[in-house]
Formats: C-alpha cells, sequence, structure tokens
C-alpha cells in the first residue's frame, strides 16, 4: 500500500512551486485531483506544448513531470455553481493545496476559513512568495526573485564574477518541498486535534532556511561571506579540479581524507610538512589547488577517479545531464522512470527520491488530459448522476 493511500488532496496549483509540492503527494500514493479552469486549464499546460523537442501528446515538458499520477477535473470556481462543486469536493477531501497571487484564494472563496466552515478538518495549503503577512506579502515572486533576496545568489559564482542563481531553480522547488513538508505535519497533528489547519509557505522563507549554518556564522560574526567560486571556506583541498579531459570533484573534509590524498597525488607541494593540518591548508589554498591542478593534468577523469576511490576519497566527476541521467547508482535507485502517457509512448523522467520499505515498487500513471476525470470524480466521489453533469456542463460549471 503507498504510504499517502487514503488521503486526498485536491490541487490547484499551477507553473512549478505548487504543482511540484503536489507531485511529491501524488507519488508517495496520494490521491490528487488536479482542479483547473475549462478551457486552458492551468498555466503550465501552455509551457513548450507546442515545441517539437520539448513536447508530447500535446503538452510540454513542465507539465509533462510535475503532473504524473494525478486526475484532472475542469471547474470554474467563478461560477456560484462550480464553487458549490469545489465545496463538494473538499467535503471529502484531506488537503486543498494552491500556489495563487496572496490574496487570490479570498477573493474566490476558497480561503481557509471559508473551506474549514465546510470540513473543519481540511488542511490548507499556500505557497507565494513572501507568504501571508509582513510588508511584502503581497509582492509577486518568481524563482530567481526569491534566490536574489535570500541571499544564496552573493555566494553563488566565482570571485571577480557577478552574482549567480542556482542552475535549479531552488526558489519553485524549494517552495514546493516545504510546502509538502507542512502538509504531513498538519495531516498528522490532525490526529490528535481532530482538525485541519493552514500551512502558510514562503518561497523566500525557503532561501532563508537554507542557508542554514552559513546565516548563523554571519549572525554570530557580523561577517558577510563571498564568492568563493566551487572551493570550500573551511576545508583544503574542496574544490573542482581540472583533468586532462574534464573536471572532477575532491572533497577532503579533515586531516585523514588528506593524508589518504598524498598517497594519490606524489606532489612536492602537497606534502610540505606544514599542510598536514587544515589551519596551514587554508592559509595556502591558492597554492595547494594549483599543485592538484597540475598533477591531475596528467591523466584523465576516469583514471584520477579510479585512483581515488580505491584510496576512499570523496571524488566526483562533473557529470552533465546525460552523464548523471545515465549514471548507474542512479538507474540503480530507480531515479529514472518511465511513465506512461494517453497515446501509448512511455516517456522517461526522474524518480520519486523517497524509498519506503513497506511501500513496495512505485507506479506510474499518465499526466491527464484537461478536464479528463471530471464525471469520474464527481460521479464516483460526489454521487453525481449523469443529469446533473450534463446540466453543469451545459451551465460552463464543469468541462
Amino acid at each position: 500500500m503507498a504510504p499517502l493511500s487514503g488521503i486526498t488532496v485536491l490541487d490547484l496549483t499551477h507553473m512549478l512551486s505548487g504543482p511540484y509540492g503536489t507531485m511529491l503527494l501524488a507519488d508517495l500514493g496520494a490521491r490528487t485531483i488536479k482542479v483547473e479552469p475549462p478551457g486552458r486549464g492551468e498555466g503550465t499546460r501552455q509551457l513548450l506544448r507546442d515545441d517539437p523537442q520539448y513536447a508530447r501528446d500535446g503538452e510540454g515538458a513542465y507539465f509533462l513531470t510535475l503532473n504524473r499520477n494525478k486526475h484532472s477535473v475542469a471547474i470554474d470556481l467563478k461560477q456560484p455553481e462550480g464553487l458549490a462543486v469545489f465545496h463538494d469536493l473538499v467535503r471529502h477531501a484531506d488537503v486543498v493545496f494552491d500556489n495563487f497571487a496572496a490574496g487570490v484564494t479570498t477573493r474566490l472563496g476558497i480561503d481557509h476559513a471559508a473551506l474549514s466552515a465546510v470540513n473543519p478538518r481540511i488542511v490548507t495549503c499556500s505557497v507565494t512568495g513572501f507568504g501571508g503577512d509582513g510588508p511584502d506579502a503581497h509582492r509577486p515572486a518568481f524563482d530567481q526573485v526569491v534566490q536574489g533576496m535570500g541571499g544564496g545568489m552573493s555566494i553563488t559564482g566565482q570571485p571577480d564574477g557577478p552574482p549567480t542563481r542556482a542552475g535549479i531553480p531552488i526558489g519553485d522547488l524549494g517552495g514546493g518541498l516545504f510546502g509538502a513538508i507542512g502538509v504531513l505535519a498538519a495531516l498528522q497533528a490532525r490526529h490528535s486535534t481532530g482538525r485541519g489547519q493552514h500551512v502558510d509557505i514562503s518561497m523566500l522563507d525557503a532561501q532563508i532556511s537554507l542557508l542554514n549554518y552559513m546565516a548563523t556564522m554571519h549572525l554570530m560574526s557580523g561577517v558577510v561571506p563571498e564568492r568563493i567560486g566551487n572551493g570550500h571556506f573551511v576545508h583544503v583541498p574542496y574544490n573542482t579540479y581540472r583533468t586532462a579531459d574534464g573536471h572532477i570533484i575532491i572533497a577532503c573534509l579533515g586531516d585523514a581524507f588528506f593524508q589518504r590524498l598524498l598517497d594519490v597525488l606524489h606532489s612536492e607541494v602537497l606534502c610540505e610538512p606544514a599542510f598536514a593540518h587544515q589551519p596551514a591548508r587554508l592559509a595556502a589554498k591558492d597554492r595547494i589547488d594549483a599543485a592538484i591542478n597540475a598533477e591531475l593534468a596528467g591523466a584523465d577523469t576516469a583514471t584520477w577517479l579510479a585512483r581515488l576511490n580505491a584510496a576512499r576519497i570523496p571524488c566526483a566527476p562533473v557529470n552533465d545531464f546525460a552523464q548523471a541521467l545515465s549514471d548507474p547508482q542512479v538507474l540503480a535507485r530507480q531515479m529514472v522512470v518511465d511513465v506512461p502517457l494517453p497515446s501509448g509512448e512511455r516517456l522517461r523522467m526522474p524518480g520519486n527520491p523517497v524509498k519506503l520499505s513497506a511501500a513496495g515498487t512505485p507506479a506510474y500513471t499518465a499526466p491527464p488530459a484537461l478536464g479528463a476525470h471530471t464525471d469520474a470524480v464527481l460521479g464516483e466521489l460526489l454521487g453525481f448522476a449523469p443529469e446533473r453533469l450534463a446540466a453543469l456542463r451545459a451551465q460552463g460549471a464543469i468541462a
């Protein structure tokens, strides 16, 4: 049995942060029902849908990845009849998850106060740029906005280069990830209280949380950290190094790993007695990195990785996407999975990183066409007869 079997999520999300959060819940077995506006559906459906390289079955890679394992019902929440249908769904649901701009749920009458009056056990979650309060609560935000405000960009990049955003959209993904965690916490609390609650996730809050110990160091010392490229501000050697045909990572945390490195790299510089201890290595970081680069230039990446791994020194290649997604370790962990499409084609995409010992092998269902499950969900979950469904469809309340 999937761990979230029996949990029903009404998914009002769009674009990236919200759909990623509900994707995580769906992958863990929650019955996840996308509630989309009739006609165009949620905004992610429009992204890349006409791109011959990044679209399948009329949907783009964004939508296909984020909406596996979900159902779709098309309901016009701006119509009274549509809102009434949505409230009926809320009576049978456990979670309502959105990432609307601040204030939208209140205007639509689907904020936590309104929905808890319909179902006191409902858990609602809103992922916004800045959360539900504070001076910026009503500002719009996207991924790079919160990456910039959150401080992480200021320490990312080369010392003589500009601030650089993370290559993956951690502003969006962090919001969705913390949203899923918050929902699980609220569901657990409901076992004790019998009532749901609202989960308020700020994408900026998530970025500040991810600063972690580096933020504490600044608050203790007043020192503002600067960009140092791929090196470390404490550990040496800990960096990206050039080989004859590419780059590798060597990460020596502590003196013991450095001593092992001396058995692999026979450099006079590295063997200087003072470098046996971290303070001297940190003081001579540039000299040590230069010596390692000089040594590594003599052989290719595969050769050095074999030698470093044999000495049990933490190391890695700098993979591109093709290399990362074909890595034997990645494939052994089922982190590339086949997801069926309505056409019968199977699409490969990243798998579920949460491995639970009693959950069995995960299964994946196709990302839904817009409104593909309207009749089934409203008929099975709410008991709507075909005549009522036809009347609601004629009114434009559903599709």
